[in-house]
């Protein structure tokens, strides 16, 4: 793959994610601020740590991820959508059950 080193790993992802369905949040919890924070938070996770499951360069396609941590009782939009992409990354990192 041309600009990849060699003996290392993807220097890019492409992460593509359809649809985020949050059941059973309080009304107040702005979704837009919960996408914000997610997409930021996911970001930094990436930069920093990767992504485990496509560490050697393959494309990894998942319908689906169960088993992940739990999301926080919070009203607060920033606090879950950080949580959610830390749940996210831990399946990305192969931590959950692939679907």
């Amino acid at each position: 793959m041309a600009g990849r080193p060699v003996d290392g790993p993807p220097r890019s992802f492409r992460i593509d994610i359809g649809e985020l369905v949050l059941d059973g949040f309080d009304s107040r919890v702005d979704p837009a601020r919960v996408t914000a924070a997610f997409e930021a938070e996911l970001t930094r996770l990436v930069r920093e740590r990767g992504v485990p499951l496509a560490a050697d360069g393959t494309g990894v396609a998942l319908d689906g991820l169960a088993g992940l941590p739990p999301l926080p009782a919070t009203t607060s939009a920033v606090r879950l959508g950080e949580a959610l992409a830390r749940a996210v990354h831990a399946g990305l990192a192969g931590r959950g059950d692939a679907r």
